[in-house]
């Protein structure tokens, strides 16, 4: 199959992680850059061997870019999305997909109209343990569940010393129910099925960061969140809604790190890794069957990678640059794509809604099948 050839738009996780993983892809192969700041564009030209421009439109003109990832910070995603939409281009897009679920249905709507395929790295559902886990759910491994709980617990901005950033201002899409909670809803809808009923509290406990040119500014963005969802399981024998907490911090210095864990009438399953320092290695399977101690499950040796990296990250974000090579080549919507981003953040905005209310906040499909 010929390489599909796309350009990079952000250079931050998008030079790190997708540049190396769009070259170790046999599916695609990455031509251009793209960056607002001409110094900062040039390094990275001059680093990957590749052409670029800070005018976007100049990029989506060259005949060599087939498709974009754009991994900007979410506010200007949505901008250069639609840009590159209109372009023709396919696209692969950072979570969130963009700062509200109505500018994601109007991208999946765009996308829809331009016969473009448009991936989301949610890359969870591409990792081998998260998959053997869903399949385990699937096949009905614990039975009627019962309550199904996740913690994530980081501490990736413990520090107070930590300069303010995009990520500190709730406007601009930072906060942790962006960086986590976009995931964390995702595995919830994927590997167990639709949320119904949200429930939310949001605090800020570093509320001021320095600038990088001296003086302070207000953080607004949470990075603590714990939601109680109510959920229907696709794979519940009786049908009835399950209650799921989760508990999300990137302030949590010590945190246990990403435990995932289930627990219904014939057993029990723990995804879980407490490694801070990468959020895919480390993880392990455990298991037990009603009345036994928990027991570490094998891997499924068909879902292992073929090829692991010291940084984590890129396995999972190759299976899917593949899975969207793929589907861009054989003409077919992609999976994780806009719908699952849209849902994802249409949780998130039903969190906010219910912070700023202090309610519970029902959520639908206003927009079709899910």
């Amino acid at each position: 199959m010929r390489p599909v050839g796309v350009a990079i738009a952000g250079l931050g996780f998008g030079e790190t992680v997708h540049l190396p993983a769009l070259r170790a892809c046999p599916y695609t192969e990455p031509v251009a850059l793209w960056h607002p700041r001409a110094d900062r564009l040039a390094t990275a030209m001059a680093a990957a061997q590749l052409p670029g421009s800070t005018d976007f439109a100049q990029v989506l003109a060259d005949p060599a870019v087939e498709a974009v990832v754009i991994a900007t910070p979410p506010a200007p995603r949505q901008a250069l999305a639609r840009q590159a939409l209109l372009a023709g281009r396919h696209l692969l897009l950072e979570k969130p997909v963009t700062l509200g679920a109505t500018a994601a249905e109007e991208l999946e709507r765009l996308a829809h109209a331009q016969g473009c395929v448009v991936g989301v790295d949610f890359e969870y559902r591409a990792v081998p343990l998260f998959q053997q886990m869903a399949a385990l759910l699937e096949q009905g491994w614990v039975g009627e569940p019962w309550v199904l709980r996740l913690d994530w617990l980081m501490g990736s901005r413990s520090d107070p010393a930590r300069p303010w950033s995009w990520y500190s201002s709730r406007e601009q899409g930072g906060g942790v129910l962006g960086a986590l909670g976009s995931h964390a809803f995702d595995l919830i809808e994927w590997m167990v099925g639709p949320v119904r009923q949200v429930q939310a509290q949001l605090t800020v406990s570093i509320s001021e960061r320095p600038l990088v040119g001296g003086g302070t500014a207000v953080v607004d963005a949470a990075d603590t969140a714990l939601a109680q969802l109510i959920v229907e399981p696709h794979w519940s024998p009786s049908g009835r809604s399950l209650p799921v907490q989760i508990a999300l911090a990137s302030t949590a210095r010590l945190g246990r790190g990403c435990w995932l864990e289930v627990h219904g009438s014939a057993g029990t399953l723990v995804l879980g890794s407490a490694n801070q320092r990468d959020y895919v290695h480390g993880f392990q399977l455990q298991g037990a069957r009603t009345g036994e101690p928990l027991r570490l499950l094998e891997p499924d040796p068909a879902l292992a990678f073929d090829r692991t990296w010291s940084d984590g990250r890129l396995a999972p974000v190759q299976r899917l640059l593949g899975w969207w090579a793929l589907a861009i080549r054989e003409g077919r919507p992609m999976l994780p794509g806009l719908q699952e981003g849209r849902i994802s953040q249409q949780i998130i905005d039903a969190c906010l809604r219910s912070a700023d209310g202090q309610g519970s906040e029902a959520v639908g499909s206003p927009w079709g099948p899910r």
